[in-house]
Order: structure tokens, then sequence, then C-alpha cells
């Protein structure tokens, strides 16, 4: 592989376009795959290994542990990436996860697939960071860069959709099977590898190459650090209690069909807050942040306040359409004015607090529901959270807009 110095040097006239978005909010939707792929067939993973010390915990735990290497590792990625470059470091990623993602289909032991799991999600740390800050590297243009910073929300949602359903279908052929479909990762890699270059460095970033040490801009990140950790809880909270909130609203179970059409409106609802996004940002993030923030706010009290499933369908949607402007909105907010040798670390930094909040969020939940008695009451209170931050947020960053 092309050394990054010679690299870096070639990147200075070149200019990405459409095929390289592509590739990286292809690669962006990877760690989603990690997540949603085999929740159906947890199930089958519970009965097979049913009779294993801890069995209840740990089978969970596969889907859980990727989250939580990422929010553990994404800051290492950060200080490869700001170090040693951003291509070399996504390609060795993508085909590393490419074997731990696979290896379960013809593993036996719990024990091995759950050492897998952690590879997966170190990894997807690596992917998820350098797709991310490259998005922000290669479009320059603040219009072009928001645009396509939305459509990673929006693939993913989309993604997520998709993998859930197509792990459910491979499920059918036994459990080993949908672990296979992580070796999409080669088909991903093989064109980065022609198509994706090393950005080159700005004159600013000779100081961090001759070997002085440029520190992470904790002052700027410092509050949208928090707010990606209380983002990352909310937003998963409507992606993973959804069907439990139908089920206790009176649908059956087993009407896997009805709980994965609320599901997927819900996610066409948050795509469709994330297609907004352009639109939105010119109002600046002080209107947006506090927007979507509110909007989940909305959704999760009419879930509280409605009457069964009516108010659960609504309410989803609502939420669906906040969350989808808060992930781009949160993203855009921290990275603004971040420095080139500053990117990768703020960006890993970033991915840390979000996935931190996502793998938070059922071990909150539950402690909620054991407070207050219900599902829905405890995703109340989360929506009443989320008014109290769309407020605070709203007066700090119109203030801080003042002061500037």
């Amino acid at each position: 592989m092309t050394s990054p110095t010679v690299e870096a040097s070639r990147a200075a006239g070149r200019s990405a376009g459409v095929r390289q978005a592509i590739l990286l909010l292809a690669g962006s939707c990877l760690p989603v795959l990690g997540a949603v792929l085999i929740t159906p067939i947890l199930p089958q993973l519970s009965a097979v290994f049913a009779g294993e010390p801890g069995a209840d915990v740990l089978v969970p735990m596969i889907v859980a542990i990727p989250a939580l290497m990422i929010a553990l590792f994404a800051p290492f990625a950060g200080q490869v990436v700001d170090r040693l470059g951003r291509k070399r470091l996504l390609v060795v990623a993508m085909v590393a996860y490419a074997f731990v993602g696979t290896a379960p289909a013809y593993l036996e032991s719990l024990q091995l697939i759950l050492l897998t799991r952690v590879g997966v999600g170190i990894t997807e740390a690596a992917i998820m960071t350098v797709c991310t800050t490259l998005i922000v590297d290669y479009f320059h243009q603040e219009q072009r860069r928001n645009r396509y910073l939305g459509l990673q929300t929006v693939a993913t949602t989309l993604a997520a959709t998709v993998f859930i359903v197509l792990g459910g279908a491979l499920g059918v052929a036994g459990w080993h099977t949908p672990f296979w479909v992580y070796a999409v990762s080669l088909v991903i890699a093989v064109p980065m590898i022609f198509l994706l270059w090393e950005p080159a460095r700005g004159a600013a970033s000779t100081v961090a190459e001759s070997g002085g040490r440029t520190p992470v801009p904790w002052r700027h990140l410092r509050l949208p650090l928090v707010v990606a950790l209380f983002g990352g809880f909310t937003f998963y909270v409507m992606l993973i209690e959804t069907s439990y909130l139908l089920v206790d609203g009176g649908v059956d179970a087993g009407d896997t069909a009805a709980i994965g059409a609320v599901a997927a409106g819900a996610s066409l609802a948050t795509a469709a807050g994330a297609l907004s996004f352009p639109r939105l940002v010119g109002r600046g993030h002080g209107v947006v942040l506090p927007l979507a923030f509110g909007l989940q706010a909305v959704g999760m009290l009419v879930i509280w306040l409605g009457s069964g499933v009516p108010g659960v369908v609504v309410g989803a949607v609502v939420a669906g359409v906040g969350s989808g402007v808060l992930l781009p909105s949160m993203l855009t907010w921290a990275l603004a004015g971040v420095r080139f040798e500053e990117r990768g670390r703020s960006t890993g930094w970033w991915n840390a607090a979000f996935f931190l909040g996502q793998f938070s969020t059922p071990i909150v939940v539950g402690g909620l529901v054991a407070a207050v008695g219900t599902l829905s009451a405890a995703v109340a209170v989360v929506g009443v959270a989320c008014a109290v931050v769309a407020v605070a947020l709203g007066v700090h960053l119109r203030r801080t807009a003042r002061r500037a």
C-alpha cells in the first residue's frame, strides 16, 4: 500500500464525489450490522447454549459487547487516525471485520463467540471513526458535508431495518447462517483501496508530523461529549423498547409482522428526520438541537399519555423524526471548527460517548422500570429529561451565539 506521505501529496489535487460518499456511507453501516443482524436469532442461541453457566446473561452480551468495545476503543482509533493516517487503518479494519464477524458461523463455543464479538467491536470502532472523519475531510463545503452527515444517519437507519429482516430470514436455515453476512465488508474494502485516498494535510499538521503533540480540544468538546452520551441513550430507547411497548399495549408477542411494521415505520421516520437536517441546520445548532430533543420528548410523552398501541405508534414516529435530526446535529456541532490534526481523536471520543450511551440504554431503562413500575412510565421519565435538555441547550447555545 502507498505510504501516507506520498498518498497525501497526491491527494492535494483530488476532489471527492458520489463514489467516495457511497463507500463511506456503506462502511458506516457496518457497526449497525454488528448490532442488529443477529437479534432475531437470540432465542435460538439461548436454546442452544441453555446448558452453559450464565447463558441468560452471556447470550444477550453477544449483541451488547460490540457497542461497549466501540465506546472503549474509538478514542484509540482516533489516536491512530491522527498520527498514522486514515485510509490504511480503514482498509485493515474492514478486512479484519470480515474474519472476526464470520467466525461464529463455524464455532460452537459460546466463550469463543463472545471473544470474536470483542473483535467485531474493536474493528467497528476503527471503521466508524475513520468513515466519519473522512466525510468531514473530503467534503469541505459545509452544505455538502452536512448533507452527507445527514445521509449517514439515513443509511444506517435504513440498514438497521434491512439487517433485522435479513437476519430473521437467514436464521431459518440455522443460527450459524446470518454470521456469513459479515463478509460483505470485503466487498466494500476492495473499491475503498482504489477509490479512497489519504487526505492532504494542511500546513498546521506539520507540527504533529515532526513529533509535536497536538492536544485534543477538550474545552470545545466537553459539552458536546456529554450531550452525545445522553443523545446515544435517548436515540436507542425507542429502537430497543418499541417492541416491548407494543406487547404491553396488547400486541401478541408472536405477531412479528405487526411489531416489524411499527419498527419499520419508526425507522423511516428517523430517516425522514435525517433527510431534513441539511435544510434545518441553516437555522443554527441553537435551534436544531433543542428541536431534536424536543421531538423526542413529545414522542415519548405521547406513548405515556396515549391509549395502548395507537399511542405507541404515533409516539414512536414523532420520536423517530427527532432522533433522525439529533444524530447529525450532535456530530456537526461537536466537529465544528475542529482542525484536521485534531479531527480523528475528536471523532473517536464522540463515537465513544455516543456508543457508551447506547450500551447503557437497557441498563438505565431497566432501573427506571424498577423505580416507576411500568415501561411506559419509564419512557415518560426519559421524555421529561429530553425536554429539560432541550430547554437547557437552547438557552446555553443562544447565549454562546450572542457572546460570539
